[in-house]
Protein backbone atom coordinates (compact mmCIF):
# COMPACT_ATOMS: atom_id res chain seq x y z
CA UNK A 1 0.00 0.00 0.00
CA UNK A 2 1.55 3.41 -1.21
CA UNK A 3 1.16 7.11 0.84
CA UNK A 4 -1.94 8.07 -1.09
CA UNK A 5 -3.88 4.28 -0.77
CA UNK A 6 -3.40 4.70 3.09
CA UNK A 7 -3.96 8.72 3.58
CA UNK A 8 -7.02 8.50 1.59
CA UNK A 9 -8.49 5.51 3.80
CA UNK A 10 -10.38 6.20 6.77
CA UNK A 11 -8.51 4.38 9.37
CA UNK A 12 -5.75 6.36 7.70
CA UNK A 13 -6.76 9.74 7.67
CA UNK A 14 -7.86 9.15 11.54
CA UNK A 15 -4.37 7.10 12.25
CA UNK A 16 -2.81 10.23 10.96
CA UNK A 17 -4.52 13.04 12.05
CA UNK A 18 -5.13 11.04 15.74
CA UNK A 19 -0.52 10.27 15.61
CA UNK A 20 -0.13 13.99 14.72
CA UNK A 21 -2.54 15.79 17.07
CA UNK A 22 -1.36 13.15 19.98
CA UNK A 23 1.92 14.67 19.78
CA UNK A 24 0.98 18.34 19.10
CA UNK A 25 -0.70 17.69 22.21
CA UNK A 26 2.01 16.08 24.16
CA UNK A 27 4.33 19.40 23.18
CA UNK A 28 2.64 21.48 25.72
CA UNK A 29 3.93 19.62 29.09
CA UNK A 30 7.35 18.38 27.32
CA UNK A 31 8.11 22.35 26.30
CA UNK A 32 6.79 23.63 30.02
CA UNK A 33 9.53 20.54 31.12
CA UNK A 34 12.51 21.70 29.11
CA UNK A 35 12.19 25.31 30.53
CA UNK A 36 12.21 23.83 33.94
CA UNK A 37 15.13 21.75 33.77
CA UNK A 38 17.10 24.04 31.45
CA UNK A 39 16.64 27.06 33.83
CA UNK A 40 14.54 29.23 31.71
CA UNK A 41 12.07 31.61 32.86
CA UNK A 42 9.56 34.06 30.93
CA UNK A 43 12.27 36.44 30.36
CA UNK A 44 15.00 34.58 28.58
CA UNK A 45 12.89 35.44 25.05
CA UNK A 46 16.55 34.33 23.15
CA UNK A 47 17.26 31.61 25.26
CA UNK A 48 13.90 30.29 23.85
CA UNK A 49 14.18 31.30 20.75
CA UNK A 50 17.83 29.21 20.54
CA UNK A 51 16.12 26.05 22.27
CA UNK A 52 13.53 26.40 19.84
CA UNK A 53 16.14 26.75 16.81
CA UNK A 54 17.88 23.02 18.21
CA UNK A 55 14.57 21.62 18.16
CA UNK A 56 13.45 22.28 14.46
CA UNK A 57 17.14 21.82 13.44
CA UNK A 58 17.29 18.59 14.92
CA UNK A 59 13.89 17.74 13.43
CA UNK A 60 14.41 18.74 10.37
CA UNK A 61 17.83 16.40 10.45
CA UNK A 62 15.50 13.14 11.52
CA UNK A 63 13.21 14.24 7.98
CA UNK A 64 16.51 13.44 6.37
CA UNK A 65 17.45 10.58 7.81
CA UNK A 66 14.54 9.12 7.02
CA UNK A 67 14.30 10.08 3.65
CA UNK A 68 17.96 8.46 3.25
CA UNK A 69 16.65 5.40 4.99
CA UNK A 70 13.86 5.55 2.08
CA UNK A 71 16.23 6.30 -0.43
CA UNK A 72 14.38 10.04 -1.63
CA UNK A 73 17.05 12.52 -2.33
CA UNK A 74 18.07 15.07 -0.63
CA UNK A 75 19.11 17.44 -3.77
CA UNK A 76 17.18 20.86 -3.63
CA UNK A 77 14.78 21.11 -6.13
CA UNK A 78 14.14 23.43 -8.63
CA UNK A 79 11.01 26.14 -8.37
CA UNK A 80 10.66 24.98 -4.66
CA UNK A 81 13.08 28.39 -2.65
CA UNK A 82 9.56 30.36 -2.56
CA UNK A 83 7.97 27.78 -1.26
CA UNK A 84 10.43 26.06 1.38
CA UNK A 85 11.47 29.86 2.32
CA UNK A 86 7.85 31.04 2.79
CA UNK A 87 7.20 28.10 5.18
CA UNK A 88 10.16 28.38 7.69
CA UNK A 89 9.57 32.04 8.26
CA UNK A 90 5.60 31.68 8.79
CA UNK A 91 5.73 28.17 10.30
CA UNK A 92 8.63 27.84 11.86
CA UNK A 93 10.67 31.35 12.72
CA UNK A 94 7.29 33.64 13.13
CA UNK A 95 4.69 30.57 14.78
CA UNK A 96 7.61 29.40 17.33
CA UNK A 97 8.81 32.64 18.76
CA UNK A 98 5.28 33.52 19.06
CA UNK A 99 4.68 30.07 20.65
CA UNK A 100 7.93 29.34 22.81
CA UNK A 101 7.69 33.17 24.39
CA UNK A 102 3.46 32.65 24.97
CA UNK A 103 4.55 29.60 26.20
CA UNK A 104 6.83 30.70 28.85
CA UNK A 105 4.15 33.36 30.22
CA UNK A 106 1.04 31.10 30.16
CA UNK A 107 0.16 27.35 31.19
CA UNK A 108 -0.08 24.47 29.50
CA UNK A 109 -3.70 24.08 29.65
CA UNK A 110 -4.23 27.59 28.58
CA UNK A 111 -1.68 27.15 25.49
CA UNK A 112 -3.45 23.69 24.52
CA UNK A 113 -6.80 25.34 24.38
CA UNK A 114 -5.81 28.38 22.80
CA UNK A 115 -4.21 25.90 19.96
CA UNK A 116 -7.95 24.74 19.10
CA UNK A 117 -7.98 28.71 17.53
CA UNK A 118 -5.70 27.11 14.71
CA UNK A 119 -8.28 25.64 12.46
CA UNK A 120 -10.83 29.05 12.85
CA UNK A 121 -7.13 31.40 11.44
CA UNK A 122 -7.40 28.23 9.29
CA UNK A 123 -10.93 28.41 7.46
CA UNK A 124 -10.60 31.91 7.24
CA UNK A 125 -7.22 32.34 5.21
CA UNK A 126 -9.27 29.40 2.52
CA UNK A 127 -12.13 31.90 2.71
CA UNK A 128 -9.91 34.47 0.72
CA UNK A 129 -7.78 31.97 -0.86
CA UNK A 130 -10.17 29.42 -2.11
CA UNK A 131 -13.31 30.70 -3.97
CA UNK A 132 -15.09 27.54 -3.48
CA UNK A 133 -14.44 27.28 -0.04
CA UNK A 134 -15.99 30.49 1.23
CA UNK A 135 -17.77 31.23 4.82
CA UNK A 136 -20.89 30.58 5.40
CA UNK A 137 -23.42 30.75 8.50
CA UNK A 138 -22.41 27.79 9.46
CA UNK A 139 -19.04 28.14 9.85
CA UNK A 140 -19.65 31.53 10.96
CA UNK A 141 -21.42 30.31 14.26
CA UNK A 142 -18.68 28.11 14.45
CA UNK A 143 -16.21 30.96 14.57
CA UNK A 144 -18.05 32.47 17.32
CA UNK A 145 -18.52 29.80 19.18
CA UNK A 146 -14.56 29.10 19.37
CA UNK A 147 -14.34 32.74 20.24
CA UNK A 148 -16.79 32.81 23.38
CA UNK A 149 -14.41 30.00 24.11
CA UNK A 150 -11.78 31.95 24.27
CA UNK A 151 -13.87 34.03 26.49
CA UNK A 152 -15.03 31.64 28.91
CA UNK A 153 -10.54 31.26 29.23
CA UNK A 154 -10.35 34.73 30.54
CA UNK A 155 -12.62 34.51 32.92
CA UNK A 156 -10.44 33.58 36.18
CA UNK A 157 -7.98 36.01 35.07
CA UNK A 158 -10.85 38.35 34.95
CA UNK A 159 -12.13 37.84 38.50
CA UNK A 160 -8.88 37.87 39.84
CA UNK A 161 -6.54 40.37 38.10
CA UNK A 162 -9.96 43.08 36.38
CA UNK A 163 -11.65 42.37 33.28
CA UNK A 164 -9.17 44.72 31.16
CA UNK A 165 -6.02 41.77 32.52
CA UNK A 166 -7.80 39.17 31.42
CA UNK A 167 -6.12 38.05 28.10
CA UNK A 168 -2.38 38.96 29.29
CA UNK A 169 0.26 39.06 26.82
CA UNK A 170 1.07 34.92 27.15
CA UNK A 171 -2.66 34.42 25.66
CA UNK A 172 -1.72 37.17 23.14
CA UNK A 173 1.18 35.62 22.06
CA UNK A 174 -0.03 32.31 21.82
CA UNK A 175 -2.88 33.56 19.84
CA UNK A 176 -0.92 34.91 16.94
CA UNK A 177 1.10 31.85 16.91
CA UNK A 178 -2.37 30.32 15.79
CA UNK A 179 -2.76 32.73 13.43
CA UNK A 180 0.67 31.61 11.48
CA UNK A 181 0.25 28.45 12.33
CA UNK A 182 -3.15 28.42 10.02
CA UNK A 183 -2.05 30.36 7.66
CA UNK A 184 1.17 27.78 7.87
CA UNK A 185 -1.14 24.99 6.97
CA UNK A 186 -2.28 26.91 3.73
CA UNK A 187 1.24 27.24 2.66
CA UNK A 188 1.83 23.93 3.28
CA UNK A 189 -1.12 22.22 1.56
CA UNK A 190 0.02 24.27 -1.67
CA UNK A 191 3.54 23.31 -1.34
CA UNK A 192 2.77 19.71 -0.40
CA UNK A 193 0.61 19.40 -3.81
CA UNK A 194 4.43 20.23 -5.83
CA UNK A 195 6.50 18.19 -3.74
CA UNK A 196 7.00 15.60 -1.38
CA UNK A 197 5.62 16.04 2.38
CA UNK A 198 9.06 15.00 3.25
CA UNK A 199 11.05 17.38 1.37
CA UNK A 200 9.12 20.12 2.15
CA UNK A 201 9.02 19.66 5.86
CA UNK A 202 12.53 18.85 6.44
CA UNK A 203 13.96 21.65 5.00
CA UNK A 204 11.56 24.61 6.32
CA UNK A 205 12.82 23.12 9.62
CA UNK A 206 16.62 22.81 8.89
CA UNK A 207 16.05 26.32 7.67
CA UNK A 208 13.98 28.12 10.31
CA UNK A 209 15.91 26.33 12.75
CA UNK A 210 19.07 27.68 11.81
CA UNK A 211 17.43 30.90 11.53
CA UNK A 212 16.26 31.15 15.26
CA UNK A 213 19.92 29.56 16.37
CA UNK A 214 21.09 33.06 14.39
CA UNK A 215 18.59 35.28 16.82
CA UNK A 216 19.18 33.71 19.72
CA UNK A 217 22.42 32.40 19.63
CA UNK A 218 23.70 36.34 18.72
CA UNK A 219 22.56 37.68 22.02
CA UNK A 220 22.51 34.34 24.31
CA UNK A 221 25.68 32.83 22.80
CA UNK A 222 25.36 29.84 21.04
CA UNK A 223 25.86 26.89 24.07
CA UNK A 224 24.19 28.79 27.11
CA UNK A 225 22.69 25.46 28.32
CA UNK A 226 23.90 23.28 31.04
CA UNK A 227 22.74 19.60 28.99
CA UNK A 228 21.91 16.94 32.03
CA UNK A 229 20.14 13.49 30.32
CA UNK A 230 16.48 14.60 31.37
CA UNK A 231 17.16 17.89 28.87
CA UNK A 232 18.74 15.91 26.08
CA UNK A 233 15.55 13.65 26.41
CA UNK A 234 13.44 16.09 26.39
CA UNK A 235 14.98 17.95 23.61
CA UNK A 236 15.02 14.69 21.00
CA UNK A 237 11.18 14.29 21.82
CA UNK A 238 10.51 17.60 20.89
CA UNK A 239 12.28 17.58 17.80
CA UNK A 240 10.23 13.76 17.04
CA UNK A 241 6.97 15.87 17.96
CA UNK A 242 7.77 18.39 14.93
CA UNK A 243 9.41 16.18 12.44
CA UNK A 244 6.72 13.21 12.83
CA UNK A 245 3.57 15.17 13.63
CA UNK A 246 4.40 17.75 10.53
CA UNK A 247 5.34 14.61 8.24
CA UNK A 248 1.87 12.74 9.22
CA UNK A 249 -0.58 15.75 9.16
CA UNK A 250 0.87 17.22 5.96
CA UNK A 251 0.10 13.68 4.60
CA UNK A 252 -3.17 13.76 5.45
CA UNK A 253 -3.93 16.93 3.56
CA UNK A 254 -1.94 16.38 0.49
CA UNK A 255 -4.48 13.71 -0.06
CA UNK A 256 -7.52 15.71 1.41
CA UNK A 257 -9.37 18.68 1.39
CA UNK A 258 -8.77 21.50 4.36
CA UNK A 259 -12.04 20.74 5.32
CA UNK A 260 -12.36 17.57 5.53
CA UNK A 261 -9.37 17.29 7.77
CA UNK A 262 -9.56 20.42 10.09
CA UNK A 263 -11.67 19.26 12.34
CA UNK A 264 -9.51 16.77 13.90
CA UNK A 265 -7.03 19.61 15.14
CA UNK A 266 -9.74 19.58 17.74
CA UNK A 267 -7.83 16.92 19.55
CA UNK A 268 -4.70 18.75 20.08
CA UNK A 269 -5.90 21.10 22.64
CA UNK A 270 -8.07 17.87 23.98
CA UNK A 271 -4.60 15.65 24.28
CA UNK A 272 -2.55 18.92 25.29
CA UNK A 273 -5.21 19.83 28.40
CA UNK A 274 -5.22 16.01 29.64
CA UNK A 275 -1.11 15.39 29.62
CA UNK A 276 -0.93 19.05 30.91
CA UNK A 277 -3.09 17.94 33.84
CA UNK A 278 -1.50 14.29 34.23
CA UNK A 279 2.35 15.51 33.75
CA UNK A 280 2.77 19.03 35.26
CA UNK A 281 -0.75 18.88 37.44
CA UNK A 282 -2.01 22.20 36.27
CA UNK A 283 -5.42 22.59 36.99
CA UNK A 284 -8.47 22.03 35.13
CA UNK A 285 -10.78 24.22 36.67
CA UNK A 286 -14.23 24.82 35.15
CA UNK A 287 -13.89 27.74 33.13
CA UNK A 288 -10.66 25.86 31.35
CA UNK A 289 -13.67 23.01 30.43
CA UNK A 290 -16.23 25.41 29.25
CA UNK A 291 -13.69 26.76 26.80
CA UNK A 292 -12.20 23.31 25.61
CA UNK A 293 -15.79 22.02 25.13
CA UNK A 294 -16.67 25.46 23.16
CA UNK A 295 -13.76 25.30 21.33
CA UNK A 296 -14.51 21.81 19.87
CA UNK A 297 -17.86 22.58 19.49
CA UNK A 298 -16.98 25.41 17.19
CA UNK A 299 -14.48 23.53 15.11
CA UNK A 300 -17.08 20.59 14.61
CA UNK A 301 -19.30 22.81 13.71
CA UNK A 302 -17.12 24.57 11.44
CA UNK A 303 -16.44 21.50 9.70
CA UNK A 304 -20.01 19.88 9.61
CA UNK A 305 -21.59 18.59 6.18
CA UNK A 306 -25.29 20.13 6.31
CA UNK A 307 -27.98 18.07 5.03
CA UNK A 308 -28.24 19.69 1.61
CA UNK A 309 -24.79 19.23 0.92
CA UNK A 310 -24.59 15.92 1.58
CA UNK A 311 -27.38 15.25 -0.62
CA UNK A 312 -25.43 17.64 -3.42
CA UNK A 313 -22.43 15.01 -2.89
CA UNK A 314 -24.40 11.75 -2.92
CA UNK A 315 -26.13 13.06 -6.60
CA UNK A 316 -22.48 14.51 -7.93
CA UNK A 317 -20.88 11.10 -7.10
CA UNK A 318 -24.24 8.77 -8.26
CA UNK A 319 -23.11 6.72 -11.49
CA UNK A 320 -24.71 7.82 -14.75
CA UNK A 321 -27.29 5.15 -15.61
Amino acid sequence: MNAKSFFTHPLGIVAGSVGATLLWGSAYPTLKSSYEELGIDGTDWFEQLLFAGYRFTLAGLLIFLFMLLTRESLKFRQGSSKAILSLALVQTVLQYMFFYTGLSHSSGVFGAVISGTITFFSIIFVHFADPNDRINSRKAGGLLLGLAGLLFLAIPKGIELGWHKAFGIGELLLLGAALFAGYGNLLSKRAVSRFSVTYVNGYQMVLGGLALIVVGGVVEGFAPFHWTTTAIILLFYSAVISSAGFVLWNYVMKYNSVGSTASFLFLTPVFGVIMSAIFLREEVGFAVIASLMAVCCGIVLVNRKGKMNKERLAAESAPVR
